[in-house]
C-alpha cells in the first residue's frame, strides 16, 4: 500500500499527530498563545507556555459580595428619570443608582442605603415595584466581572482570573484570583470603583463670591492612550485622551465657554494640599473616586479650540496627575472602565498562598502525575502481558494529557490542583476505555479480517460512547455552576472525555488494527 494509502486508511491517527504537533507548539513555542489582547503580551515564568493558578504559583484570592439593594417588578417609563430622583432622594450620585427597563428592576449601589429608604425614595420617584431584596442583578454582577478583568487585563497581571460563586445558600460572590500577588497588592488594584470624572469650578456670576462645581465630563466618554508620558518640559505625567462622541464634546466645549473658561485660561490656584481652597480661580479637577488627582486651568490653544469651534472636530487633550503612580490608575481606569457596583471588602473572604508552599505543591503534583502514570502502565502490562498491546494503549491515553495540556497553554487557563485532579482522572478514565476497546475486540478470538474487527470495534465504541455520555451529563452541573475549584475538575474532566471520544478511542482503534488484524 502507498504512503498516501496509508495516511487515508489511518486518518485519525494523523488527526491526533496534528493536534499533538499543535498542543506541542502550544506549549512549548514562545508567543504562540491567544490569551493575550493587542495591548501585551502574556509570558510565563517557566520553559513552557502554561499559566499557573495561585494553588502552583501561590497568589492572593478574594471573594467579596456586591453592595447593592434591588427593587424587582419596577414599573416605570423613563429610567433616566428615576434614576435621578431617586439618587437626589437619597443624596446620592447618579452612578449609584440604575433603572433597567429590560430587566424592570431598580437598583442602589451604597451601603448606608437601607431597604426601608431605598423603598420611600422610589415612592418619592413614582415607581411601583414588588420584592424590594439586598444584593444586584445578575446584569450588574456580569458587568463587573467583565470590568475587573479588563483591569486585571491592563494590568499586566498574567494568570489572573474574576469569576462568580455562589454559596448553598444563595449568597452570590465575586472571586478574584492573582497569581504572584499578596492581598495588599490585589485589593489596592480592584478596591477601587474607577469612577473618573472631570469636574469644572469657577466663580458663580452673581457676583456673591461663591462657586460653582459641576461634573462637565464623565469617564464613559472618554478614550485614553495606551501608555503614560512625560512632558519633557514641566516633568509631569499625563495620558493623552480623546472624547468618544461629537455630542460629548460639543456640551464640554459649550459648558465651559458659557463658564468663562475661555477668556480665563491658565488662571487656575487650586492647591491639593489645601483642605479649603477659597478663591481657586477657574480649574478642571479630574476626579477618581471623589479624590482630586489633579487641578489645572484651561490652557491657551485649548480656549481657542472651544471659541473657534476646533474642538469639536479634534477633542483630544491631556489628563495629568501628580506622579507616574497616579497617571497609571487613571489610565487603567478609563481604559477598564468602572464597576457597575461598588465591592463589599468588609465581608470579603481572602485567601493567600506562599509561593514556597505553592512550588512544593506544583512538585507533588508532578510526582503523583508520574506515579499515576506508572501504576496505569504497569496495570495494563499485567493485564496483556504484551508490550504492543500495552505500549500504544498507555502512550494514546498520556496522548489526551498533552491535547489538554496545550489547549490550556493556547488560552492561557491557569492550572491549579483541581486541574491537575482532572488530568489523572483523564489519564485513569481514557485508560479504561481503551482497555474495553481492547477487550472487545479480542476477546471473541483471533481478528480474522479488517470487516471482523470494525464490527467487534462499533460494539466497544458504543459502550465507551454511553458511558462518555453519562459523564458528561454528571459533570456539567459542576462545570457551569460556579462552585469554585469543583469547575475547573469539570471542565477538563468532560474536555478529556470529548478529546477521547472523538480523537484518541479512533485513533487507538486504528493501531490496534493493525497490530492484531491478519490481513
Amino acid at each position: 500500500m502507498s504512503a498516501l494509502g496509508t495516511i487515508r486508511e489511518n486518518w485519525r491517527v494523523s488527526i491526533l499527530v496534528v493536534l499533538l504537533t499543535l498542543s506541542a507548539v502550544a506549549l512549548f513555542v514562545p508567543g504562540a498563545v491567544v490569551g493575550s489582547d493587542g495591548n501585551q503580551s502574556v509570558e510565563s515564568d517557566g520553559p513552557t507556555n502554561l499559566q499557573y493558578g495561585i494553588d502552583l504559583a501561590g497568589g492572593a484570592r478574594i471573594r467579596a459580595p456586591v453592595v447593592g439593594t434591588t427593587a424587582e417588578d419596577a414599573q416605570f417609563d423613563d429610567g433616566n428619570r428615576v434614576e435621578r430622583q431617586v439618587a437626589n432622594e437619597l443624596g446620592l450620585e447618579i452612578i449609584d443608582v440604575r433603572a433597567s427597563r429590560q430587566s424592570d428592576t431598580v437598583e442602589g449601589f451604597n451601603r448606608s442605603v437601607s431597604e426601608s429608604e431605598f423603598e420611600s425614595a422610589l415612592a418619592a420617584a413614582n415607581v411601583s415595584h414588588g420584592e424590594v431584596r439586598d444584593g444586584v442583578t445578575g446584569q450588574t454582577r456580569q458587568d463587573i466581572i467583565e470590568t475587573l478583568d479588563r483591569k486585571i487585563s491592563e494590568s499586566g497581571l498574567a494568570g489572573g482570573s474574576v469569576t462568580q460563586s455562589t454559596t448553598a445558600s444563595g449568597q452570590r460572590y465575586i472571586v478574584i484570583t492573582a497569581p504572584n500577588r499578596d492581598r495588599e497588592e490585589l485589593r489596592d488594584l480592584i478596591q477601587d470603583r474607577g469612577d473618573v470624572r472631570i469636574d469644572a469650578t469657577y466663580p458663580g456670576q452673581n457676583g456673591s463670591g461663591e462657586y460653582a462645581q459641576e461634573t462637565v465630563l464623565r469617564g464613559a466618554d472618554i478614550d485614553v492612550g495606551s501608555t503614560v508620558q512625560q512632558d519633557q518640559r514641566t516633568g509631569e505625567y499625563y495620558v493623552s485622551v480623546t472624547l468618544n462622541n461629537r455630542n460629548a464634546a460639543e456640551d464640554f466645549a459649550n459648558n465651559l465657554t458659557e463658564a468663562d473658561f475661555a477668556e480665563n485660561p491658565s488662571s487656575c490656584a487650586y492647591d491639593l494640599n489645601r483642605e479649603n481652597n477659597t478663591d481657586p480661580g477657574y480649574c478642571l479637577l479630574t476626579i477618581v473616586d471623589d479624590d482630586i488627582v489633579y487641578a489645572a486651568g484651561v490652557r491657551s490653544n485649548l480656549a481657542d479650540s472651544f471659541r473657534n469651534g476646533d474642538f469639536a472636530e479634534d477633542p483630544s487633550f491631556r489628563m495629568t496627575a501628580r506622579s507616574e503612580a497616579e497617571a497609571s490608575n487613571l489610565r487603567l481606569n478609563l481604559q477598564a472602565g468602572r464597576l457597575a457596583a461598588p465591592l463589599n471588602y468588609t465581608a470579603a473572604q481572602t485567601s493567600y498562598i506562599e509561593p514556597a508552599f505553592a512550588e512544593r505543591f506544583k512538585t507533588n503534583s508532578l510526582i503523583t502525575g508520574i506515579i499515576a502514570v506508572i501504576a496505569v502502565s504497569l496495570t495494563v502490562y499485567f493485564r496483556y502481558g504484551n508490550a504492543r498491546i500495552a505500549a500504544p494503549m498507555v502512550v494514546t491515553a498520556l496522548s489526551e494529557v498533552v491535547i489538554l495540556l496545550g489547549f490550556a497553554a493556547a488560552i492561557q487557563y491557569p492550572l491549579d490542583l483541581s486541574v491537575i485532579a482532572g488530568f489523572i482522572a483523564v489519564i485513569g478514565t481514557g485508560v479504561d476505555d481503551l482497555i474495553i476497546i481492547a477487550d472487545g475486540v479480542m476477546a471473541e478470538g483471533e481478528v480474522e479480517s479488517g470487516r471482523i474487527f470494525q464490527n467487534r470495534f462499533r460494539k466497544a465504541f458504543w459502550v465507551i460512547g454511553a458511558a462518555a455520555a453519562t459523564t458528561i451529563v454528571a459533570m456539567s452541573p459542576l462545570a457551569v455552576l460556579s462552585l469554585g475549584d469543583l469547575q475547573g475538575f469539570a471542565i477538563v474532566t468532560i474536555l478529556g472525555v470529548l478529546v477521547g471520544v472523538l480523537v484518541t478511542r479512533p485513533a487507538y482503534g486504528d493501531i490496534l488494527r493493525s497490530l492484531v488484524t491478519r490481513r
